[in-house]
């Protein structure tokens, strides 16, 4: 990922990024968001799931929670965020927060 490494007056989309859930996998492998960014993370699989990160530039951990429901965790400063499941160790992916939209 190629980005502007200066935070400013250039802004963009912080709302409606997601991280989907399905067949014990992230829909994605990397997801890029600008700081400030808020990321939900739905559970589309029949089964529960535990989203969680111990990155420096986010830690949280969202619990377990069932299929059609979601969590939202917000990303206000620029680092990258591995992400994984406490219930199926196969589960990971990364978030990269970027310092503005131009990446």
């Amino acid at each position: 990922v190629v980005y502007w490494d200066s935070p400013g007056s250039v802004t963009g989309e912080k709302e409606g990024r997601e991280l989907r859930q399905k067949n014990r996998r992230f829909g994605e492998s990397l997801l890029v968001v600008e700081a400030g960014a808020t990321v939900s993370f739905p559970n589309d699989d029949p089964i529960f799931h535990n989203v969680f990160s111990l990155s420096k530039a986010k830690s949280f951990d969202l619990g377990y929670y069932p299929q059609g429901q979601t969590r939202k965790v917000k990303f206000p400063k620029p680092g990258l965020v591995d992400v994984f499941c406490h219930l199926h160790p196969n589960m990971s992916a990364s978030i990269l927060v970027v310092p503005n939209r131009v990446y």
